[in-house]
C-alpha cells in the first residue's frame, strides 16, 4: 500500500493536512540544492596552504619535470609554502565588466584619464609614430589601452602572480584548467626572460606589467622595441606601446578605420536582435546592417562583418539600450579582452584623446 492510498483512508480535513505537508517537503528538497551552493571563495580560509601532494599537482609536476625540464629542485623551490588568496577568490566573482555601461565606462573616461593621456601622446610622439608605422594601429587606441589597464603604469596590481595562479587552479574550479595553462606558461616565461617568478605582482586574475598581459599573452604578443631584445612591459615605454600595438595588429586591426557606428536606440530587425543578444561571436552583414538600421554607416574594412553592440542606459530613461554596430577594429579590442563594455570603454577613451 502507498502512502497516498493510505492517506486516502483518513479523513478529509487528515488529507488535507498531508498535502501541504507533502508540499512543503517537495519545496524543501527544491530549496537544499540552492541554499548549498557556495562560491570558491566560501570554501577555503585566506592563507590555507595548497595541498600540492593531490593529484592535479602531481601531475602538474610530472609535465613540468618531463616536456618542460624542470628539476624537481627548481620546483620545490619555486612551490614550497604557497597559499590560498582568498581576496583573489573573492575579486573573480565580482569583475567590473559585469557592471551595466553606464557605470562601468565613468570607471575608466575620465577628466583625468583623458588629461593624463593627452600628455603621454604628446610625450612620446616620436615613439608613436614608429609604432603607427610598423604595426599599423592608430595610436590613440594603444593609449587608451594602457590608460584603462593601468592608467598609465600607475596601477599595476597588487596580488603576487606566482600566488595567484596557484589559488586559481587549486581553488576556482570553473577556471581551473585554463590557469592550469597560465601557471606553466608563467614558468615558461619567467625561465625565458630570467625573471624570479616570486615577487612578480599583478591583478587578481594573474595580469601583470603595464600591459597586463596574462602570461600566455606575454609570451604571444610582447615585443621588444627599444633597441635590446628584453621584452620589458614593467619599465620600457617602447615595449608596453609596441606590445598592445602588435597585440591588435595580430587581431586584424586596420589603420584608420572605424571602430563603430551609432545604431539608435531600437533595433529593427530580428537579425540584429539576435545577433545582440548572442554577443561578439555573433556577426552580421555590414550591408544588412546600413540597409535596415543606419544607411549613413561607413564601409567595414574588406566588406567584413560587424557585431551588435548593447549598452546599457541609466534606469529610468525612454530606452533601456544604446545600440552601435561593432566593426572589425572593436572586434580586435575584444580579442584583447572579451567584454563589450571593456571595448566601447577604450574606443570612448580613444575618441577624447584625439579630440
Amino acid at each position: 500500500m502507498t502512502a497516498c492510498s493510505l492517506i486516502k483512508r483518513l479523513n478529509a480535513p487528515m488529507l488535507a493536512g498531508c498535502r501541504v505537508g507533502l508540499l512543503l517537503l517537495a519545496v524543501q528538497i527544491l530549496w537544499v540544492p540552492v541554499a548549498a551552493q557556495s562560491l570558491p571563495a566560501d570554501l577555503v580560509t585566506d592563507g590555507q596552504p595548497i595541498n600540492l601532494q593531490q593529484e592535479k599537482y602531481q601531475q602538474l609536476f610530472t609535465e613540468l619535470t618531463q616536456k618542460h625540464k624542470f628539476s624537481p629542485q627548481e620546483l620545490l623551490e619555486i612551490f614550497e609554502d604557497l597559499t590560498i588568496n582568498r581576496q583573489v577568490l573573492v575579486m573573480m566573482d565580482k569583475q567590473w565588466e559585469a557592471k551595466p555601461y553606464y557605470q562601468y565606462a565613468p570607471l575608466f573616461v575620465t577628466k583625468n584619464n583623458i588629461r593624463e593621456g593627452k600628455e603621454k601622446l604628446a610625450l612620446h610622439q616620436k615613439i608613436l609614430d614608429q609604432i603607427e608605422t610598423t604595426f599599423g594601429v592608430d595610436r590613440e587606441v594603444v593609449v587608451a589601452i594602457w590608460g584603462v589597464e593601468t592608467r598609465y603604469g600607475a596601477r599595476q596590481g597588487k596580488h603576487d602572480v606566482l600566488r595567484t595562479l596557484n589559488t586559481l587552479f587549486d581553488a576556482y574550479p570553473r577556471r581551473s584548467d585554463f590557469f592550469r595553462k597560465q601557471l606553466i606558461d608563467y614558468l615558461l616565461l619567467c625561465r625565458e626572460t630570467g625573471i624570479n617568478p616570486k615577487g612578480v605582482m599583478g591583478s587578481y586574475a594573474a595580469a601583470f606589467g603595464q600591459t597586463q598581459f596574462i602570461p600566455s599573452s606575454f609570451r604571444d604578443y610582447s615585443v621588444s622595441f627599444d633597441g635590446d631584445t628584453k621584452r620589458d612591459v614593467w619599465n620600457s615605454v617602447p615595449d608596453i606601446l609596441a606590445s598592445i600595438a602588435n597585440y591588435l595588429k595580430r587581431s586584424n586591426w586596420t589603420l584608420d578605420a572605424p571602430i563603430y557606428g551609432e545604431l539608435g536606440y531600437t533595433l529593427k530587425d530580428p537579425r540584429l536582435v539576435t545577433a545582440e543578444l548572442k554577443g561578439r561571436k555573433d556577426k552580421v552583414p555590414i550591408d544588412l546592417v546600413q540597409r535596415v538600421q543606419n544607411p549613413a554607416l561607413p564601409p567595414s574594412p574588406q566588406n567584413r562583418p560587424v557585431t551588435i553592440v548593447g549598452l546599457e542606459l541609466p534606469p529610468g530613461g525612454p530606452f533601456d539600450k544604446r545600440f552601435v554596430a561593432g566593426y572589425p577594429n572593436f572586434q580586435a579590442i575584444t580579442e584583447w579582452n572579451h567584454s563589450n563594455r571593456y571595448a566601447m570603454a577604450v574606443t570612448e577613451l580613444a575618441e577624447a584623446l584625439g579630440r
